[in-house]
């Protein structure tokens, strides 16, 4: 990479990417093969300031303890009617914003499969048909790949990119197909590529009733700090299978040894897609449930996650229907869990459509 990260940043940026991505019009899914180099100004400092998407529990309204979500989660709280939903389809569509904007990003194409979306900068290609982004001819290996857009995305830093973590995440087209290279996972929004992960609903059954573990998240979570969370969940990076890395992230993060861990069961995904300024998610969570034994308590081990709590089903819906205490797609893989539990019914007005909703993004 030519260029000291200590230079001015549209300084870095076109001496670090421009050899290596294209504006293009190519191929015959693309048609028009011509080529020019990447501008610099489309990845600087203005084009990747977006605006704050850290959903913290300030900017949700007020911080929460314990007390106050099994205060409010108790159904004599609020007098409201059960079998009102409209609170689970605001949870989904704050997952599912900016669909209006797609016409802003430009198709990131590797070997004329689309990989990914990035945002126009100053619309000089938008309106051009067939027009996309893609890497350097020469950037031909996948390993070579990865290495020049992790060096940009290492110029580009915590300040435009926050949440740099050092976990790669694969990108492909989609989830059975082959990988192209491999990206910062933190950087995956900015490149739209598809992102995938798994989440798991623990839960205990006593007297005829399910009650599901929640976590709270650390307060020095980079995203989301202090909020709740499924007991379980983590992206799925580079080079291990979800089942896996699901018997993985139950021992770091609720200390589930593999003889339980491995009890749990695959139930679905969901999906969606979420524009918020340059960044463009499109996310599928792979959904597992876990039937623990009722003497079991989780322990964090990494300290991502700051304590737990055991509330019945139905409370957890009344919280997720009446505050925005967890993170945002969390909201979804639980209120997944409460249609295949029974506790939605068919006569809830709404009930298909919000059915539907949970999978609104390219789930592929």
């Amino acid at each position: 990479m030519a260029g000291s990260c200590t230079l001015p940043l549209s300084y870095k940026i076109q001496n670090s990417f421009v050899p290596s991505l294209c504006i293009s019009k190519a191929s015959p899914a693309f048609p028009m093969r011509t080529s020019t180099q990447f501008p610099s100004r489309f990845l600087t400092h203005a084009c990747f300031k977006s605006k704050s998407t850290t959903l913290s529990v300030s900017a949700a309204g007020t911080s929460f303890t314990w007390d106050d979500v099994l205060r409010i989660s108790q159904p004599e709280s609020l007098p409201d009617d059960p079998s009102d939903i409209s609170g689970f389809f605001q949870k989904v569509k704050i997952c599912n914003r900016g669909s209006e904007k797609q016409s802003e990003f430009l198709p990131f194409v590797i070997e004329d499969e689309i990989v990914g979306y990035l945002h126009n900068g100053d619309d000089s290609y938008g309106g051009r048909i067939g027009a996309h982004v893609t890497l350097h001819p020469m950037l031909g290996k996948p390993e070579d790949r990865t290495g020049a857009v992790g060096d940009v995305v290492k110029c580009l830093g915590e300040e435009l990119i926050p949440g740099i973590r050092n976990e790669l995440y694969p990108v492909k087209s989609s989830f059975g197909s082959r990988v192209f290279f491999s990206l910062e996972r933190a950087a995956a929004p900015y490149f739209g590529i598809k992102a995938y992960g798994v989440q798991m609903n623990g839960y205990i059954e006593r007297n005829g009733q399910k009650l599901l573990w929640i976590g709270k998240r650390s307060q020095g979570k980079a995203t989301y700090p202090g909020m709740l969370d499924q007991l379980v969940a983590g992206g799925l990076p580079h080079g291990i299978a979800c089942g896996e890395n699901l018997v993985k992230e139950c021992e770091e993060e609720a200390g589930i040894p593999r003889s339980i861990a491995n009890e749990a069961i695959p139930v679905g995904a969901v999906s969606y897609m979420d524009i918020d300024g340059y960044r463009y998610k499109r996310d599928v969570l792979f959904c597992y449930d876990l039937k623990l034994p009722e003497s079991f308590r989780p322990e964090n081990q990494d300290g991502e996650v700051d304590s737990f709590k055991l509330i019945p089903a139905r409370h957890v819906a009344n919280v997720i229907r009446r505050t925005q205490f967890f993170k945002p797609n969390c909201s979804l893989v639980i209120i997944d869990f409460l249609f295949r539990h029974g506790y939605m019914k068919p006569e809830h007005f709404g009930y298909l459509d919000l059915l539907q909703s949970l999978r609104s993004g390219d789930c592929s």
